[in-house]
């Protein structure tokens, strides 16, 4: 049983930064993965970047490297997405979600992740 709430999204200018919040609350699992997704509208549903909830290096799509950073806070229950030098690209609705092992976190295919929050808009202007 896990429940996340994304938070953070807005529309911002080019070259701007944003952080989303995930609200990650779980009285089943202890292990498991996380990771941020996003969805434009009229495409499907990618990952952006993962990491292992227990602690480990990040997995970042190789659209958002060098800007996005994944972490969490140390009570583990926020998982956060800094966002910088946002382009138009990036604008879609990001979605916190959370697997139910944490044997393979090295994954940016949504069918991977069971649970899933309600998504935030982020818009960046051009």
């Amino acid at each position: 049983q896990v429940q996340l709430v994304e938070s953070g999204g807005g529309s911002v200018q080019a070259g701007g930064s944003l952080r989303l919040s995930c609200g990650v609350s779980t009285t089943t699992y202890r292990r498991f993965c996380l990771g941020w997704f996003r969805q434009a509208p009229g495409k499907e549903r990618e990952g952006v970047a993962t990491l292992r909830r227990s602690g480990g290096s990040a997995y970042y799509a190789d659209s958002v490297k060098g800007r996005f950073t994944i972490s969490q806070d140390n009570a583990k229950n926020t998982l956060y997405l800094q966002m910088n030098s946002l382009k138009p690209e990036d604008t879609a609705i990001y979605y916190c979600a959370a697997t139910d092992y944490d044997g393979y976190c090295r994954t940016l295919s949504p069918t991977d992740f069971a649970h899933w929050g309600q998504g935030t808009q982020v818009t960046v202007a051009s």
